[in-house]
């Protein structure tokens, strides 16, 4: 019997599969700070990067690249770039397509002699972003234009930091991913990321949801961690924060400022070690003058600011993302759509984008869900898209338009957009659209739009 015919490939915990010039295209490594690594150092890089002083030569996976044969249940020892040695228990496969050598696959795990057990328990198991709560890297963030580049660099520089950080961008321009590619950029990134919109917390529960509780401090309370401990190591992400009335903004400042907090009931101090990362999706210079975002913690939080332009203004990387997203659902859906029709580059490259990258993203799942061929046609995107073509959506004479009519069918499209973004929340989509709530139900009846 073979050590091929040996072997088990669940008892070993990391999988690391590269190109034929053995650089790394899939990487599930359990520990990545055992190996003083980050995801970046990984992906698209030579596998004999990975480790100090390791060469061709010593590397398993470039000797089965060049002789097309396996090695089975080898062991050998590594140094990390910190000069720490660990031991590798692996085996390592050819990827053939047609009798060529394509790639290359390695299963392995990790061993821990003595001199390496406290440099083990300094780390804790990690799978690449999986346990702290993020699902975007920097890689992410699609960028073609000037504007979006410079943010992309920022971000990297500004990482390294543990300044706090408020980023201002208009709903759906993708904030929150920013402020993950933040975090796993940062010597953070092995704890958790907790995010909260405070357009979703009442005055009322403010308090617990932030500082936490203790038993008996009100009925019904219980010992329960507020969002500040939830996150302690790691980043808090606060959105929409100038939905907080005045007075909580004011315990938020505290908290941020003193850098300890106070469970409800409770007279004990708990002392915080965290970035706090905040998100506004109107001008904060404007909050500030209208008196509906605090001018201190406007301050405090704004030690670093990004803004984020509007997508209407990026059309560099319309396309660029629109491909993206049909790469995603093609994964996702097990299609095989090649792009966009001709028709429908016009239109979208015309069209506003109100709902920026988080619209184009749905229309995108929308076209999906109609079953495109080859090509995604004007005639599968949704219908309040499709009206930007004023042509075929109004009727014209003598090359005019009814301009009254135009305006409210428009209006009404993004009523409908903000609604379904929402899930039907009337107080979120008015705040969305900086209307009163009793506006909205007026324009709601006025267009007879049905909520879901």
């Amino acid at each position: 019997m073979t050590n091929y015919e040996k072997l088990n490939i669940s008892e070993y915990q990391d999988v690391l599969i590269t190109n034929s010039y053995g650089e790394i295209v899939f990487f599930d490594m359990a520990n990545l700070k055992m190996f003083d690594l980050r995801p970046e150092d990984i992906l698209g890089h030579k596998v004999t990067s990975l480790y100090k002083d390791f060469n061709e030569n010593e590397s398993t996976i470039m000797k089965v690249l060049k002789d097309g044969i396996p090695i089975c249940n080898y062991k050998q020892s590594l140094k990390t770039k910190k000069n720490n040695i660990v031991y590798q228990i692996g085996s390592t496969f050819p990827i053939m397509a047609r009798k060529n050598i394509i790639g290359a696959v390695e299963f392995s795990k990790y061993l821990y002699k003595e001199d390496t057990i406290s440099l083990s328990k300094t780390h804790s198991e990690h799978r690449v972003y999986r346990k702290n709560d993020t699902i975007y890297l920097i890689d992410d963030i699609v960028a073609a234009n000037p504007k979006m580049l410079e943010i992309k660099e920022k971000i990297r520089r500004v990482a390294k930091t543990n300044s706090s950080v408020l980023i201002y961008g208009e709903t759906g321009t993708g904030k929150e991913m920013l402020a993950q590619s933040i975090h796993n950029l940062s010597a953070r990134y092995d704890n958790k990321f907790v995010s909260q919109n405070c357009a979703a917390i009442p005055d009322t529960l403010f308090e617990s949801t932030f500082f936490g509780t203790v038993k008996g401090s009100f009925t019904g309370a219980e010992d329960k961690k507020g969002l500040f401990e939830e996150a302690q190591g790691g980043t808090l992400f606060i959105d929409e924060i100038n939905s907080l009335s005045s007075v909580m903004q004011v315990k938020l400042l505290k908290a941020i400022e003193e850098k300890r907090i106070k469970r409800i009931g409770s007279t004990k101090n708990i002392n915080l070690d965290l970035r706090i990362i905040a998100a506004l999706n109107e001008n904060p210079m404007a909050l500030v003058r209208t008196g509906r975002l605090r001018e201190d913690l406007f301050y405090r939080l704004a030690v670093v600011q990004f803004n984020i332009p509007s997508l209407r203004v990026r059309e560099e990387e319309i396309i660029l993302l629109i491909n993206n997203y049909i790469n995603y659902y093609n994964r996702l859906m097990n299609k095989n759509v090649a792009g966009i029709s001709s028709e429908l580059k016009e239109i979208v490259l015309s069209y506003d984008w109100p709902g920026n990258i988080r619209e184009l993203k749905n229309m995108i799942e929308s076209a999906f869900n109609n079953e495109p061929g080859e090509y995604i046609q004007k005639k599968d995107i949704p219908e309040y898209i499709k009206g930007t073509d004023i042509k075929n959506e109004f009727s014209l004479v003598d090359e005019k338009i009814n301009l009254k009519r135009y305006l409210e069918e428009y209006e009404k499209n993004i009523i409908i957009q903000k609604l379904k973004e929402s899930e039907g929340n009337m107080a979120e989509a008015a705040r969305q659209m900086m209307l009163s709530r009793q506006s909205l139900k007026y324009k709601i009846e006025k267009y007879n739009i049905e909520i879901l």
